[in-house]
């Protein structure tokens, strides 16, 4: 029998457009003969949307495999509860309890292609675990510390992997003191820096700063998307990614790199990434020795298990230009998932077609969720 994979996509997030491409991917990617996929759109505002409406939210060429089963499922109001009873979508609809409609839509498992706030923090996963529902990703914990880089940067260095210079405040701080904020990033990290909201992703309101004044609208800029502003040092240096998949015994891809084609562009921004302007090409595997391509892929699982990762994850590099380290930058505990995105190609590019990680996730997903079974929760 098939397994019914409810795929949650959208998002309250800055990075609700990117969600929605990665969603059809994995739609048009996973196996028609194993699973049978029920979309389901979650608005800007927070609005979990039925099937048949998250449909229109795609493609209908992406939606067509599974068209038949979603016209099944009667449409109403929905939502997520977390109660282990249902397991699955509640219908939220007025008929009220004792109506004869089918009041659940079940899942077998889900993968929630949620990027950034609301959905790769762990927010969203402490509502699976509490609804008793298997996920794909990481749990509550490595999603949240995977999303704060603040935190993520302490874990790293707790497991002595290295990592460039940075500083952290809160916006309200800049809102009470600007000069001192300055001040003190100018102290710790100095010119040129990158300012960014600590948990968001995609390049979103992020800014490169060589003076204070840009420093002040860059801090400006990222307070727009969070309460805690992360400040980076910004190297010359070369940007490698490795994408990690497993559970207890990660296992990590062949590294990949952006090559900039315009040398003028300081970074790759939300356009640059994902607009296909044609003045980046992602190569896999990246062009380094075998030794460094070792160490690459070491780090990288170092990285997952620093933070608790299960299922999935991007670790992203620095490898500066002035003497060749090698620094963990972050971890994206739920990639990009896009035709555009390195996390599908690197492990393409390791032999490994995007269908079958997907088969791979969910598995893991099953076997995280028995591992988690066993644990008590009595002592009676």
């Amino acid at each position: 029998m098939k397994k019914r994979v409810g795929v949650i996509f959208g998002g309250r997030s800055g990075e609700h457009e990117v969600a929605i491409r990665s969603a059809k991917v994995v739609i048009e990617q996973i196996d028609k003969e194993k699973y049978t996929v029920i979309p389901v759109a979650i608005t800007k505002e927070g609005n979990w949307l039925s099937p048949a409406d998250s449909s229109r939210w795609l493609p209908p060429e992406t939606i067509a495999r599974f068209a038949d089963e979603i016209a099944q499922i009667d449409n109403g109001d929905i939502g997520l509860v977390a109660d282990t009873r249902y397991k699955g979508l509640k219908r939220l609809d007025e008929e009220g309890e004792n109506s004869n409609r089918e009041r659940v839509i079940p899942f077998d498992v889900v993968f929630p292609v949620l990027h950034g706030t609301y959905g790769e923090d762990g927010t969203i996963q402490g509502l699976f675990e509490m609804a008793g529902i298997p996920y794909v990703g990481c749990g509550v914990l490595g999603s949240a510390c995977g999303m704060d880089k603040v935190v993520m940067k302490t874990l790293f260095r707790d497991a002595r992997l290295p990592i460039c210079k940075y500083t952290w405040f809160l916006r309200g701080d800049f809102e009470k003191n600007a000069d001192a904020v300055i001040a003190g990033v100018e102290n710790m990290v100095g010119y040129p820096c990158f300012v960014k909201p600590a948990n968001l992703g995609s390049s979103v309101g992020v800014s490169l700063a060589n003076n204070a004044a840009e420093l002040g609208r860059g801090i400006e800029l990222a307070a727009e998307y969070d309460r805690k502003i992360i400040v980076e040092e910004a190297l010359e240096m070369r940007e490698i990614e490795c994408a990690v998949l497993g559970n207890d015994t990660p296992e990590a891809s062949r590294p990949g790199e952006y090559i900039i084609r315009d040398s003028a562009k300081a970074f790759l921004d939300y356009t640059e990434k994902y607009s296909g302007t044609g003045n980046n090409e992602f190569v896999v595997p990246a062009p380094v020795s075998q030794e460094l391509e070792d160490r690459i892929r070491k780090m990288a699982i170092a990285a997952f298990k620093a933070v608790d990762g299960s299922g999935l994850a991007r670790v992203d590099f620095f490898l500066r230009n002035d003497n060749g380290a090698l620094l963990v930058n972050e971890i994206n505990t739920m990639p990009g998932l896009t035709e555009a995105s390195g996390y599908p190609k690197m492990w393409a590019g390791s032999g490994v077609p995007f269908s079958k990680v997907i088969d791979k996730l969910i598995d893991l997903a099953f076997e995280r969720h028995e591992d988690r079974m066993r644990n008590k929760t009595s002592v009676v």
